[in-house]
């Protein structure tokens, strides 16, 4: 046992010594390596010190600097030393995590170690692509591998707690945030959500290069009305519990250590006063062990809610809710002494909150050796390695979605030809690191011309067409978008009419999606369509990469261009990735997370949705059915699509059995050979349709999938077992049910696979 200061060695002797009996205080286990020890703990904190658990701030000042003497600053810094912060985040470097932490641990009164946070989302200083771009490999190993080693890298910086994954899942690309999860699919996120808590956390907190992780939003964020961050959510029983809430079940499943609130209201209760989600839910149903954090200021937004009067009620909501940790909107510091004393909350649930706390902090490891996150030397070597490198590259490439590939442009011949490289995007070596990239260097990521140019065999020239931005956009502040210099497109036309091929790389900047990004449009961005346009009749060879935080509105490039590959915002690695999918050195296998709409008015467009009871056209030459009269109802293209440079083909769709009755099973079998010239992986599809039940279900929900891989003429027989998980579904007080009943079965490779069978369940 390793002895820090005075505060420590006095706290570990009432740890070791003073446990057993306190620990019997405790109502339900946490931890049983822990309880007693936690319990100890809690018997020698002031009830102020207690609440400054509680409390987490924001790195407020240059902590290798001076201490600072006056302001706000001086308050936090004083609350600090006064052991009334439990946490604080964007404190990241080796350095800077020892300073803060050697205040806590060797000048407080009981020297609690901190907990840092960060939001490592998709890497720390060596980015991986954009979780929606991950969730596309439909690799559920490759996305749990990124989360390792985003994990390993922020730990060897001195974070030891991530606000990832974010499992909110959307239906509207409007919402910016829907780069930050898997899309639009409750089964796929919900395996993404299980891998990725896995890869942050490992098999044990305790190996240091492991972070505890967060599941976010709790819950509904992603249902935001109109797409509109932040926007009020208002959606029924049977969406919240088959559709919002599995992946953050799938989460507890994980054993992951801390959820954090979401910002909406959900049936007009903010997320951070609910108790029903947090404390009927959460801590009841799922027997969650770990501790809630408000997302930044969530408590106090209660006020403008309409929910909360003043910031002291806003504390005794949230707290009586069961929201265990404030963020940075310093309520709980403030009024919840006050609060207890007054008897409005109770000191249980400060206690609750606090073993909570000091339960995740022990797993850590961190009462072991609060510095144990501090070692120089592993944030030296560790730091960019060139094994993360590898691993965000393999990522990278299996993110990628080839959309279409009609004259069969791609791959690139590596010799003899004239490529024409135009767009913006194809130089930025900043785009590509997307939103929430963490300590990634700005304009740290390979270019798509950087990638192309280490194949030397033919001839490239590179034409900027476009700036699509003005002035330097950052994370904090709205990027400013071109709409009137088009003095590049000659250039562009030119060299466009001299070359054999034209690759355009057009999109989004990597800030025109995440948090505060909504989009009311969601067509190329400023003047690139145009420039698309005036390219295209100079020559229509044209291979479109689309650089892109969400699906995108690209009805005129379907229409007419040959080649659509969607490139994400593909992380550090990104040039080479694309570089290697152009020229066929990986040949693409993803597979799209999210539908691509044809307009926005479709938009919530998703493949699992009811049934209307006027699903079809009742003749030709009546309108009274479910559709537009400007549009058609389908996306243009589906959630589960992505082609390969080779083709696929099913056949011989098999059950082993018409029914099955409880605890039975029905076996499924498929064959899938590999009909063209190259080795390809294929990602296969098993939807199912309840035909009737008691509350309607989707035309039909993915159930299962597996990926393999052929060799050129290669043939597999696939094996899927449907059992009373894949039919089953929530009703709407939030019980499992199984019902007898008719199904249907669809094999493919999108959520549109055409071969079907039937079933029943007895």
């Amino acid at each position: 046992m390793k002895l820090y200061s005075i505060p420590v060695l006095a706290l570990l002797s009432a740890v070791l010594f003073t446990g057993t009996a306190q620990s019997q205080t405790i109502k339900s286990s946490l931890n049983p390596k822990y309880d007693s020890k936690v319990d100890s703990i809690l018997r020698l904190m002031t009830l102020d010190e207690k609440v400054g658990q509680m409390n987490q701030y924001n790195g407020f000042w240059e902590v290798t600097g001076p201490v600072p003497k006056e302001g706000d600053a001086a308050i936090k810094y004083e609350q600090l030393r006064k052991g009334l912060v439990g946490s604080m985040l964007n404190v990241n470097g080796v350095e800077n995590v020892r300073a803060v932490q050697k205040i806590a641990v060797e000048e407080t009164r009981l020297g609690i170690p901190l907990i840092i946070g960060y939001d490592v989302v998709h890497g720390y200083k060596t980015i991986s692509p954009i979780p929606l771009a991950e969730a596309a490999s439909w690799d559920l190993e490759a996305i749990r591998k990124s989360a390792e080693v985003a994990a390993a890298e922020a730990a060897a910086a001195g974070i030891n707690w991530t606000f990832a994954p974010m499992v909110d899942i959307s239906r509207d690309a409007r919402w910016g945030r829907v780069m930050e999860g898997a899309g639009e699919d409750p089964y796929l996120g919900s395996k993404i959500a299980y891998a990725r808590v896995k890869g942050f956390q490992g098999d044990d907190l305790k190996d240091v290069n492991t972070i505890a992780a967060t599941a976010k939003h709790f819950a509904g964020y992603g249902f935001s009305e109109s797409g509109r961050d932040y926007n009020t959510v208002d959606v029924g029983t049977s969406t919240l519990y088959n559709d919002i809430l599995p992946p953050f079940e799938a989460t507890v499943e994980a054993d992951v250590k801390t959820f954090m609130n979401s910002f909406n209201l959900l049936n007009g209760i903010p997320a951070t006063g609910n108790s029903f989600l947090q404390r009927e839910i959460l801590k009841g149903k799922w027997a969650f062990k770990g501790f809630i954090v408000s997302d930044w200021g969530s408590i106090g937004e209660m006020i403008p809610h309409g929910f909360a009067k003043d910031g002291k009620q806003a504390a005794e909501l949230a707290a009586n809710a069961g929201s265990d940790m404030d963020m940075e909107s310093r309520l709980y510091v403030e009024h919840l002494t006050a609060l207890v004393n007054e008897g409005k909350v109770k000191e249980s649930v400060i206690d609750d909150a606090v073993r909570r706390i000091l339960t995740v902090k022990y797993e850590l490891g961190l009462f072991d050796d609060p510095y144990r996150y501090c070692d120089e030397n592993r944030e030296r070597t560790e730091t960019g390695k060139p094994a993360f490198q590898d691993a965000v590259l393999d990522m990278a490439k299996k993110s990628v979605v080839l959309l279409k590939n009609e004259k069969q442009l791609l791959p690139l011949k590596k010799s003899g030809m004239k490529i024409a490289l135009i767009g913006q995007l194809a130089a930025d070596k900043d785009s590509p690191l997307g939103s929430w990239r963490a300590l990634g260097a700005p304009n740290s990521a390979v270019s798509v011309v950087e990638g192309m140019k280490a194949y030397q065999g033919n001839s490239l020239e590179y034409v900027e067409g476009v700036k699509l931005t003005e002035g330097t956009p950052g994370f904090a502040f709205e990027t400013k978008i071109n709409i009137t210099d088009r003095s590049g497109f000659e250039a562009a036309k030119t060299a466009a009419r001299n070359a054999d091929v034209v690759v355009m790389v057009l999109g989004e900047h990597g800030f025109q999606s995440g948090e505060g990004r909504s989009r009311a449009e969601l067509d190329l961005p400023g003047l690139q369509q145009e420039l698309l346009e005036e390219v295209y009749k100079v020559n229509p060879n044209i291979v479109l990469v689309l650089m892109n935080g969400r699906p995108l509105v690209i009805d005129w490039a379907v229409a007419n261009i040959p080649s659509i590959v969607v490139g994400w915002h593909l992380g550090t690695q990104s040039g080479n990735a694309l570089a290697q999918v152009l020229y066929g050195d990986y040949n693409p296998s993803g597979k799209l997370p999210m539908s691509f709409p044809k307009n926005v008015g479709q938009i919530p467009v998703y493949y699992n949705h009811k049934s209307t009871g006027r699903p079809a056209n009742p003749g030709s030459d009546l309108v009274f059915w479910s559709h537009y009269i400007d549009s058609p109802n389908e996306p243009m293209y589906p959630f589960g699509y992505g082609l390969s440079y080779t083709s696929f083909e099913y056949s011989n769709l098999k059950l082993n059995s018409e029914s099955f009755a409880k605890d039975g099973s029905v076996t499924v079998t498929i064959d899938l050979k590999n009909t063209g010239s190259l080795t390809g992986k294929e990602t296969v599809q098993l939807y199912i349709r309840d035909l009737y039940a008691s509350v309607a279900r989707p035309v039909r929900e993915l159930k299962d999938f597996q990926q393999v891989e052929l060799k050129a003429g290669e043939s597999k027989t696939l094996s899927f077992q449907i059992t009373e998980k894949s039919i089953g579904f929530y009703d709407n007080e939030g019980k499992w049910i199984v019902e007898p009943g008719d199904f249907k079965v669809f094999v493919g490779g999108s959520s549109k696979a055409t071969f079907e069978a039937g079933f029943s369940f007895q």
